[in-house]
């Protein structure tokens, strides 16, 4: 679209870039925020993906600032946060980190919360968080040691990605699904298109969460 404002995933996540493509947007340039996402002590699930997502938010405009090309563009930060009641549960990075998310998801309840903060060219900064509730089968111990051999759980909120095997796990899910995936796709263009972020025509009305 000739005269498209700019526009900037402060993320290197290929399933958030992915659903944005899936919306029709394309980003202009990747700005993944370099910031430490462990969790304040007695922090709670909502507050923590809230302040993740504006300080991603932060570093992206702050390096937005220093190319001439970007300056004056929408930006896009967002943070998952996978709970159990009040605890959050890691980003598994390691075997054993894993298995443990596993298994105490294990026919449990969870609940995956994920902040969208929006910079706009003026910007201002509007943030929303989006919660999906979501129930895992009972897992055996072949089926956490199988999903763990298959490596999709490296780097996920939780220990798992649900657009992959752990699908299979989901008994119930109430909310968005893209929320789980990573990027709650209604309400980041309903935030976009608020702020005058032009969405293709029509894609409001037919997308499915």
């Amino acid at each position: 679209m000739l005269g498209r404002p700019k526009f900037v995933l402060a993320s290197g996540s290929p399933r958030r870039l992915a659903l944005l493509n899936q919306a029709g947007i394309e980003p202009d340039a990747l700005r993944p925020a370099d910031v430490d996402e462990t969790p304040r002590r007695g922090e709670l699930p909502r507050a923590c993906a809230n302040r993740l997502a504006r300080a991603k938010a932060d570093a992206a405009l702050k390096s937005v600032h220093l190319d001439d090309d970007l300056r004056g563009s929408f930006i896009i930060a967002a943070d998952t946060v996978v709970a159990v009641g009040r605890r959050i549960l890691p980003k598994a990075n390691l075997v054993d980190e894993a298995a443990q998310c596993l298994r105490l998801l294990s026919g449990r309840n969870h609940r995956v919360y994920t902040a969208i903060c929006v910079v706009t060219p003026r910007e201002a900064f509007r943030q929303r968080l989006v919660e999906t509730r979501v129930r895992f089968k009972r897992l055996s111990e072949d089926d956490i040691q199988a999903y763990i051999g298959s490596g999709e759980w490296r780097g996920k909120a939780g220990g798992y990605a649900v657009q992959g095997i752990a699908g299979s796990f989901v008994v119930k899910m109430v909310g968005s699904y893209t929320n789980v995936v990573g990027l709650p796709l209604y309400e980041t263009v309903t935030l976009l298109g608020g702020e005058g972020f032009p969405i293709r025509h029509g894609w409001l009305n037919s997308v499915a969460v």
